[in-house]
């Protein structure tokens, strides 16, 4: 059956995920990877477009609207006595020196660049970046530098962008082949429930197939930028359930 058609079927049929624990194992592996690959789209567009935003946000406000400052021995330096707030292209800037905001509030945070007393914190597509200023403890510097260092960075999203979409990946494939792993542990335990004759690489390329509906659920969602209450239990929920109905489609053994 064509790759596709197998993700098709996957989102309602648990009859026909239950034939694919006959196929090969390379192509469930394939499988997987292709389920992946769909899954980050939508983090990898808002990720790219917020950089996008944010570094023209930042150049703007670094030459017109953020106070003067110096970044020296990992410190942020500035005469500001307040944070400044500055909103602008759908883009917040949070400029902090005088280490007032806690930076754990910032995971709330959409599409926002802070850039707090020991480090600068980089929000957009769902995703969260910081670099702290010690990086940087021997050089010394101001809104000049730093745009200078901004421009740099702009030329080079060509390549910055397409190498963080593969770091992505390369992280979202390894934490789907472990969830599948262990959806295909719970298998065993549904197995004997069931009293099923089917061992852990049968559960295992069921797994990958059960879990084909959560994951383009959680992508629809994310491409709605819409957080769902208790997604990680909703998510092991339903490939639980879609499990436990495709074994429960295999037939029991005939009994002498």
């Amino acid at each position: 059956m064509n790759i596709f058609k197998q993700l098709f079927k996957s989102l309602y049929s648990p009859r026909d995920i239950a034939m694919f624990r006959f196929q090969g194992i390379g192509k469930t592996i394939l499988y997987v990877f292709l389920l992946t690959l769909i899954s980050i789209l939508p983090s990898v567009y808002y990720l790219s477009s917020g950089i996008v935003n944010g570094l023209n946000a930042v150049e703007k406000g670094l030459s017109s609207e953020l106070p003067p400052f110096l970044i020296e021995n990992g410190e942020l330096q500035s005469k500001e006595d307040a944070p400044v707030i500055i909103n602008k292209e759908n883009f917040t800037i949070l400029f902090d020196s005088t280490g007032t905001v806690d930076k754990d509030d910032l995971t709330k945070s959409k599409n926002t660049i802070a850039i707090l007393k020991n480090e600068v914190y980089f929000m957009a597509g769902g995703q969260v970046q910081s670099l702290p200023y010690s990086m940087f403890s021997d050089i010394s510097l101001t809104n000049d530098d730093l745009l200078s260092m901004l421009s740099t960075v702009d030329t080079s999203l060509g390549i910055i962008i397409p190498l963080l979409s593969v770091v992505i990946y390369i992280f979202a494939s390894g934490m789907k082949f472990i969830e599948i792993s262990f959806l295909a542990l719970l298998g065993l335990f549904l197995k004997k429930m069931l009293n099923r004759n089917i061992q852990y690489r049968h559960t295992w390329r069921l797994a990958a197939y059960c879990v084909t509906l959560p994951t383009i659920f959680f992508t629809i969602m994310d491409s709605l930028q819409t957080a769902v209450p208790n997604g990680a239990l909703i998510n092991w929920f339903v490939a639980y359930i879609i499990l436990f109905l495709t074994i429960k489609e295999i037939p029991q053994p005939k009994t002498k």
